[in-house]
């Protein structure tokens, strides 16, 4: 990992300095996906790294569509060889992941193989075997992708819990520049945001949206990605506009707040839908709450792991209880939100004892909690905004059949709807609390 002071990054757990490319020995591969000629496109990659599979004997490589996301094409490479029974086939299984068309605009993509690498160092994510020039091909993980309704049970919401404690507690945060592909730059083109911004200033204007936070964080991510809305009409201006003096706001409101980490940012996947969920199999149980067994989970897709206040990944996380379709009916109540924080905190500062043996000394547990539960609250309604502002970009970029416009439209409701509470106005207004915000205040 060619990163600059990558041993002591690693080992003090802080916040480093990447200076350069941390994949040199990651094979890179002069092809690419062609979404219309899928398979043998597909074939033609998996082949590189697998040329032992092209021998007619062996052959029998079949390609399996994941349609869980919404950014990206995911397939599943297996070769059913005579004489390998499913698990064999499954260990020996290469995904290949194909960027979705335009996503450099929101995604930094040399950011997420370094994030892939570095969760590898720390055994929690697949070996990554190769980099094509519109994606990349990793290990299958063994296991079963959750759905919405199992993140609401006890047995997998504890497990997920214990394994982001170990992300937040164990990975460290590497700084360097808020990766952009920049997109309003144009001189003929209309008058935005950053038309007079020269491309270090417009660099360091996102790297400096939250003041004394080191890049790339949350709030940078926010920041390049209103940079890059449509803003072709007057409409979009004035929406890209408006979307600026929120962010703004919630920079000065929530950026400062105290909390976990180095400086009060954690290494966050920011993407914990249930799809990136996986319960891996029973021979890999083991992970105890207590006197009570639990499920064991690992994480996949990092394209948006960025460092963060721990709040907002919780909170992001919860959001996606209520799956793409926004069922705010089934989001956690107050009770299960502080039962999964509880256990997030144990194995947190277990985690952290681990690494730095006395690091937990006098901690509070019960206190740190209420604490969490509280800053999580304040978060609610970040996530909306975040998830709105990347819908309103792929609205115009993806060839995905989703409907983002309404999507983006739902989450900005969201966090107009948690806004509107915290603020009074829905209150002077005279209006109904609105399903979500009456779901997250409800106790049991």
């Amino acid at each position: 990992m060619a990163v600059g002071g990558e041993n002591s990054v690693l080992q003090n757990g802080g916040v480093g300095q990447a200076n350069g490319a941390c994949d040199h020995h990651i094979r890179r591969i002069s092809l690419s996906y062609d979404s219309a000629n899928s398979e043998e496109s597909a074939l033609e990659l998996v082949l590189t790294i697998r040329p032992d599979w092209a021998n007619p004997e062996s052959n029998n490589v079949e390609f399996v569509r994941f349609t869980d996301g919404i950014t990206n094409t995911l397939l599943k490479a297996v070769n059913k060889r005579p004489g390998l029974n499913k698990e064999e086939v499954d260990r020996e299984a290469i995904l290949l992941r194909a960027y979705g068309n335009g996503t450099d605009v929101i995604i930094d993509r040399l950011r997420e193989t370094q994030n892939h690498e570095l969760l590898m160092r720390h055994g929690l994510a697949p070996a990554l075997l190769a980099r094509f020039e519109n994606g990349m091909m990793y290990r299958f993980i063994q296991g079963s992708p959750t759905l919405p309704e199992d993140l609401r049970k006890p047995v997998i919401y504890k497990a997920v819990a214990q394994r982001l404690a170990q992300w937040h507690a164990v990975v460290p945060c590497i700084k360097g520049r808020t990766g952009h592909s920049r997109k309003n730059s144009r001189a003929d083109g209309p008058v935005t945001l950053d038309s007079n911004l020269g491309d270090a200033e417009f660099q360091n204007v996102i790297d400096n949206v939250a003041p004394g936070k080191p890049p790339p964080n949350v709030w940078t991510v926010m920041q390049k990605w209103i940079f890059a809305l449509p803003t072709e009409t007057e409409a979009q201006r004035a929406r890209q506009a408006e979307l600026q003096k929120e962010l703004t706001a919630l920079v000065s409101q929530l950026s400062q707040r105290p909390g976990l980490g180095v400086n009060g940012l954690v290494f966050a996947h920011c993407d914990l839908l249930s799809g990136n969920v996986i319960v891996l199999p029973e021979t890999s149980q083991g992970v105890t709450n207590g006197d009570k067994a639990t499920e064991t989970v690992t994480f996949i897709d990092y394209e948006y792991a960025t460092p963060s206040p721990a709040a907002f990944d919780l909170a992001n996380h919860f959001a996606e209880w209520g799956g793409f379709d926004c069922d705010f009916s089934v989001l956690p109540t107050r009770a299960q939100r502080r039962n999964f924080i509880v256990e997030y905190i144990r194995a947190y500062f277990a985690h952290l004892e681990e690494k730095k043996p006395g690091a937990s000394a006098g901690v509070d547990q019960k206190a740190e909690a209420e604490r969490l539960l509280t800053e999580v609250d304040h978060f609610r309604g970040v996530p909306g905004f975040y998830w709105g502002i990347w819908a309103l970009i792929q609205a115009t970029i993806s060839t995905i059949d989703f409907d983002y416009a309404s999507y983006a439209e739902t989450r900005l409701g969201e966090y107009y709807a948690w806004k509107n509470e915290v603020t009074g106005t829905r209150q002077k207004e005279g209006k109904e609390q609105p399903l979500r915000e009456r779901r997250w205040a409800q106790e049991e």
